[in-house]
This record gives C-alpha cells, structure tokens and sequence, in this order.
C-alpha cells in the first residue's frame, strides 16, 4: 500500500465534499477477504457520527479510488432526504440531510453504529429535486 496515495485520494474525496478534515474519518477494516472502507462524517454541531458511504476493494486504495468516483458524481445518481431525530436523554430535536437511493437506506446512515433505540426518528423527508 502506498501511504503517499493513500492520503492524497483522501484529501481528494474531502476537498470534493468541501468538508474540513476534523468533520470525516476514514475508517478501513478488513471484511470476508476485502477491505472495507466507511465514510463516516462527524456532526461538529452535535459530535453525532453518520456513514456517509462505503466500499470494498482489494485494498485501501482501491476503496479510496471507489469513493473519489462516487463522490464525484452522487449528486447525480442519489436523492436527498431530510431527516429529525432526537438522541435518548437529549431534549433537543436535530435535522440531518442524507443522499439515498430510498429512505431505508437514509435510516441506515443515520443509525450506522448504533444501538437502534439510542435515537428517535420524528420524520423522515424526501426533498424536492433541483
């Protein structure tokens, strides 16, 4: 693995996004053979931790590689989904906005990593496209 291009696909993916550095985590495990990269973003808001999208590939920079091409292009191929929700023993009620495919797959974003009854979901909105 070349730790030079490694990093240089990952500050590609975060400068496509247009997010700072501290706000993604990119979090590689191997998987049944193959690795497994989450892109997972972090709320600087509320520190609440989301997966943004993930990839299998041989190695870290072929998932890498996968995402730099993904993110180019979701805008295009996904639809934006607005969703409230409240964290247990938390009274403030947040608003999160996911790209998904449906709403099932905006879920699995939101409650990627989590225990399912830590949040409570109020709505879950597809938003008009542009």
């Amino acid at each position: 693995m070349d730790e030079f291009e490694t990093a240089g696909l990952q500050r590609e993916v975060e400068q496509h996004l247009g997010l700072d550095p501290a706000q993604l985590r990119f979090e590689f495990r191997e998987l049944d053979g193959l690795t497994r990269l989450d892109l997972v973003t972090v709320n600087p808001r509320h520190e609440q931790r989301f997966l943004f999208r993930y990839e299998t590939g041989r190695d870290e920079v072929e998932c890498l590689q996968k995402m730099l091409a993904y993110v180019r292009s979701f805008r295009d191929t996904e639809s934006s989904y607005t969703l409230q929700w409240r964290a247990r023993d938390d009274r403030e009620l947040h608003t999160s906005y996911f790209r998904a495919h449906n709403a099932y797959e905006a879920l699995d974003k939101l409650y990627f990593g989590r225990d399912l009854n830590t949040i409570t979901v109020f709505s879950v909105v597809l938003n008009p496209s542009s």
